[in-house]
């Protein structure tokens, strides 16, 4: 899977987020979009996703070197995000189901077995309005990280995670690394440390 950046930009009013952003994103490597806070890290993963459109430049997408219409590039990802919500009025089993008919667990997955990963196997029956934010973002993540999409976008991934929730995140993504291109927008260094390749957002200003 990949993703190349030609020319990019992005201008909100007359000031420019970023400008003139030369990439490619290889499945072989993982990658992480650093900056400060405000400076534009989400804006340029939505751009990405094809959430937002960029203001010049162009994106590509390809699989085994066969290109990939933009409107089918959904297909393909998974995103996590702190805006990202869940349909609260769920069970943890009904959200499941609902939401393995539009996404394939991994191979080898089943949904016992994922909720054992993200550790939530006694809380199937709970609403999921009832869940504690960390809890949210573990179910999140999990989702990302044990469907069959080949691209993970992770926004502030251990966003409400504790100290506990953190290093099951850690231990989690250097598992997905090994099965799919993994992009993380953050300015907390422990959370990307482990990526190949790094885009600091200042440097296209």
């Amino acid at each position: 899977m990949k993703i190349e950046v030609e020319n990019l930009g992005k201008k909100y009013a007359k000031e420019w987020i970023f400008r003139k952003l030369d990439m490619h994103f290889d499945s072989q490597f993982s990658y992480a979009i650093t900056g400060p806070n405000g400076s534009g890290k989400s804006t340029l993963l939505q751009i990405l996703t094809g959430v937002f459109l960029p203001t010049e430049g162009k994106i590509s997408y390809s699989n085994n070197d066969k290109n990939i219409p933009e409107e089918d590039f959904y297909k393909h990802l998974d995103i996590v995000t702190p805006y990202l919500e869940l349909i609260e009025e769920f069970t943890l089993d009904e959200f499941l189901r609902f939401h393995f008919k539009f996404k394939q667990l991994a191979e080898g997955v089943t949904i016992d077995s994922f909720l054992e990963h993200v550790y939530l196997e006694k809380d199937r029956d709970k609403h999921l309005q009832n869940f504690s934010s960390g809890m949210k973002q573990r179910l999140k993540l999990g989702l990302a990280f044990y469907s069959q999409s080949p691209i993970c976008f992770l926004d502030e991934p251990t966003s409400n995670l504790d100290e506990q929730g953190t290093a099951w995140y850690l231990t989690h993504v250097k598992k997905a690394l090994e099965k799919k291109l993994v992009i993380i927008s953050s300015n907390q260094k422990y959370e990307y440390d482990f990526c190949d390749q790094a885009v600091n957002i200042p440097d296209f200003k």
